[in-house]
């Protein structure tokens, strides 16, 4: 039984040294796919109508452990413009933040060749609650942990850049310049939020006809932490299976898999394999996508995409 106590208390203390080093704001493995997020720039740069939803339950087997459901719809409005709404619920100990943002994207066209560079905005709200029943101190004495928060609303503004082509994409983003408060997992109490910066690129290689190779990298940089960085190698055969591995820096592996179940449904799947201590404390992590994209068959003929 001591032992046991022991390891619970040991996953707290790296689930919490998690939340400061990996993530403050939420990560995904599918990150390729839910660009918008965080860079308001992709916004309507698919050329239709497109809604995404995914939920990732991270660290399953520690309490308390990340829980993230995303939701994002963007299409396109007259030639060069982009609107998108996304809405994104983050759960991590007591806390419980829920991420409201309305999108707008100007594409600029940038060469002969078609290159695009999209330039955007983002603006929104933040509602903040923690219930200190559910926190590592939950039987604690001290009054401040007895003081919940249900529901604060916060404001949120940001801006990114997205470049990008038919096979080659790269975007620079700050999804909030606001440093709010938010939920400090290692401290286990309220603390202010930092700016976050997100680089995100890729490029699609036509091995042949019917192969293509999509290498792509996401890196997060939070002044005071370590730079976090997801590299990632997806293989697409005959534009209907993906299949692929994903590296982030000193912190897990990761298998995808996604299919494109016809030209408007897409659905993936994401398994992480922790390769830090909390590897000794968790069954990995899960994550699910499905995106619906509102397409006719000959825009999809004149105008491929495959991020």
């Amino acid at each position: 039984m001591n032992n046991i106590i022991i390891k619970h208390w040991v996953a707290l203390l790296l689930l919490g040294m998690g939340a400061i080093y990996g993530q403050q704001d939420p990560q995904v493995t599918h990150y390729m796919y839910n660009t918008m997020t965080v860079n308001p720039g992709y916004a309507g740069s698919r050329g239709h109508l497109t809604l995404l939803t995914l939920v990732r339950e991270q660290w399953l087997g520690i309490e308390g452990a990340p829980r993230t459901l995303t939701f994002g719809m963007d299409t396109p409005v007259g030639l060069f413009d982009g609107l998108g709404i996304s809405i994104v619920q983050d759960e991590l100990g007591p806390s419980e933040e829920t991420y409201l943002d309305g999108n707008y994207a100007h594409q600029l066209i940038i060469n002969r060749r078609g290159h695009k560079l999209s330039l955007g905005v983002k603006a929104g709200m933040r509602i903040l609650s923690l219930d200190w029943s559910k926190g590592i101190r939950k039987d604690a004495n001290d009054q401040a942990f007895r003081e919940n928060i249900r529901g604060k609303l916060l404001p949120s503004i940001g801006a990114g850049a997205f470049y990008y082509s038919d096979n080659a994409y790269f975007g620079v983003a700050t999804p909030n310049v606001f440093t709010n408060p938010h939920y400090d997992d290692i401290q286990d109490s309220e603390a202010l939020e930092r700016i976050h910066i997100f680089i995100i690129g890729g490029y699609v290689f036509e091995v042949n006809p019917f192969v293509k190779f999509k290498p792509s990298f996401f890196v997060k940089e939070v002044p005071g932490a370590p730079l976090s960085v997801d590299l990632s190698a997806n293989m697409l055969f005959n534009e209907s299976f993906n299949l692929g591995v994903n590296y982030r820096w000193d912190d897990s592996v990761s298998g995808l898999v996604a299919f494109q179940v016809s030209p408007k449904f897409n659905i993936g799947y994401a398994y992480d394999y922790s390769i830090s201590e909390l590897n000794f404390y968790n069954s990995g992590t899960h994550e699910f996508f499905l995106r619906f994209e509102l397409i006719s068959r000959l825009n999809r003929m004149k105008s491929p995409r495959f991020f």
